[in-house]
């Protein structure tokens, strides 16, 4: 199984989850969704959100200034509304992000890493 995670290193919380995952001995696929080259593309967040365990808008940094300055409100928006606004703002994906192949998981809030650690999975605590 391939372990994928959507990475910011400026974000500690994401930085704790790689660590996490790289400390308990996973191979883990680092994507630094924030650069043009690694950036998504609309299949792959079509992919994302129709795997992602969770509300598709849960996916959107709301607290984020620029979503202030945009004006948006993704309250009740479906994955076809939050796929287009991270097209077109791929900062406002929510991170860390891991997919293993069959499910995502949002890494928020932290002690959902523990799962992920301790599975190697994309896995929600109970």
């Amino acid at each position: 199984m391939t372990l994928t995670l959507m990475h910011n290193p400026h974000c500690s919380t994401s930085a704790h989850a790689l660590d996490a995952l790289t400390e308990a001995g996973h191979d883990v696929t680092v994507r630094k969704y924030l650069l043009v080259a690694e950036r998504l593309s609309e299949a792959e967040l079509r992919s994302l959100a129709a795997r992602l365990q969770g509300d598709p808008v849960d996916a959107l940094i709301r607290r984020d200034k620029k979503y202030r300055d945009l004006g948006l409100d993704a309250d009740g928006l479906d994955a076809d509304a939050v796929v287009a606004i991270l097209l077109e703002h791929p900062s406002l994906l929510q991170r860390p992000i891991l997919d293993d192949g069959v499910n995502v998981v949002i890494g928020r809030p932290r002690e959902r890493q523990r799962a992920w650690a301790a599975t190697g999975r994309a896995v929600v605590e109970a």
